[in-house]
């Protein structure tokens, strides 16, 4: 069963730039083929890069639509198979190498630099030769219609892996993360988007630039869904056009987790708050001593329909994003291939569901941070954080 099937995943989106052809189905199926995973079990290869099917990474080919397609999303996965020697063990064999060296050549104290280092390397071949490879497998899902792309894994260096193989596999497209100041550029128009580019504190549009540049917009969301959870009100309403649900109204707010951090004389000093807090003053202790929400606990709620996710306000990443728990029917007579098929049509609908509303959410404090009424709410921000007063 796809990982993707898990009730709570962790994951980041991406905007695929570039023009899809007429046949996608063919331009997919040939892409996929041309970087697919290629087993290193019966070779001493380090490493193997690759694209395999999401629902058996033993599968590697691509040549029907239900290898990867699912109507208007393409599903597939990026595996990487490495093998390792840990350097403990390295260690002890070569230093074992390099006593029979000396053993059988009295002469020398130490093996000469050069010696060692092929001591080394040819150990290090020997160990590979015996030790399996390790897979690591991350699912992709690409929404054609839209560009986005949800990438199921947070890891530096996962990511960078898969931006380098989606660049050689797709040509002419490029991925660009969405992050706090991208998403908002997407959902501002008028005058609300010539503010937010007017705030705009990076001299680059380089990604990494527009993040560090304007990591105020994480905070201050965060800071403002706080204080509207504890002090205002917990609704909202569906903001988002051409969602189902537009116009009707869902509860979102801050849960048990805050993670803030401030620079201090030893450096960058992080608190983390957890549990249910009187008035959350120890939150309010941190704030009010120039430190800034990173991350937190976000809970969004329409009806019986519950999601939750830990959010990273620098980068928008969204962590432990669990979803309402989806029923999966097994048994003989059930046909797998159309169940695993109905599962993740269900799951994308109610994982896409969650992120409209964070959309809404974000765009309800977007217009509240860029219109005029933003001074005013700061100052009952700051009155409560020094007092701890309701309005």
């Amino acid at each position: 069963m796809p990982r993707y099937f898990s009730n709570t995943t962790s994951f980041i989106q991406m905007q695929a730039i570039g023009d899809l052809p007429s046949d996608i189905f063919n331009w997919l199926s040939n892409c996929l083929t041309g970087t697919a995973f290629s087993s290193i079990e019966e070779t001493v290869d380090e490493l193997s890069i690759g694209w395999t099917r999401s629902d058996n990474i033993e599968d590697a080919t691509f040549d029907v639509p239900i290898a990867f397609q699912r109507d208007h999303h393409a599903l597939f996965s990026l595996r990487v198979d490495q093998r390792r020697v840990a350097s403990a063990v390295l260690k002890t064999h070569v230093v074992r190498e390099e006593k029979k060296f000396i053993a059988e050549n009295p002469n020398f104290r130490k093996p000469p630099k050069e010696k060692r280092e092929e001591i080394k390397e040819l150990v290090k071949l020997k160990l590979l030769a015996t030790a399996h490879p390790v897979p690591t497998v991350v699912d992709v899902i690409w929404n054609l219609t839209t560009g986005v792309i949800n990438f199921f894994s947070t890891s530096t260096s996962a990511i960078d892996r898969f931006e380098d193989i989606f660049k050689k596999t797709f040509d002419g497209f490029h991925l660009t993360l969405i992050h706090p100041y991208a998403r908002a550029k997407g959902l501002l128009k008028g005058e609300l988007l010539d503010a937010l580019v007017s705030e705009n504190k990076s001299n680059s549009d380089d990604v990494t630039a527009l993040i560090s540049s304007n990591r105020w917009i994480g905070s201050d969301f965060l800071l403002w869904l706080l204080y509207r959870g504890l002090n205002e009100a917990s609704e909202y309403i569906v903001n988002i056009p051409g969602h189902s649900k537009e116009g009707e109204t869902f509860s979102a707010w801050i849960d048990d987790r805050i993670v803030m951090e401030g620079d201090s004389d030893g450096g960058v000093q992080k608190v983390a708050v957890t549990g249910s807090q009187d008035l959350y003053k120890e939150v309010r202790s941190a704030l009010t001593s120039n430190k800034q929400i990173t991350s937190a606990t976000i809970c969004i709620e329409y009806g019986e329909n519950q999601w939750k996710l830990a959010l990273k306000g620098d980068t928008f990443t969204f962590n432990s994003f669990k979803c309402p728990q989806i029923h999966i029917e097994q048994g003989a007579t059930v046909d797998e291939v159309s169940e695993m098929e109905a599962v993740f049509f269900e799951k994308t609908y109610l994982q896409e569901q969650g992120l409209q509303y964070f959309d809404s959410l974000y765009l309800a404090f977007l217009r509240a941070r860029l219109g005029s009424s933003w001074g005013d709410q700061l100052t009952l921000i700051n009155e409560w954080l020094e007092n701890g007063t309701q309005q």
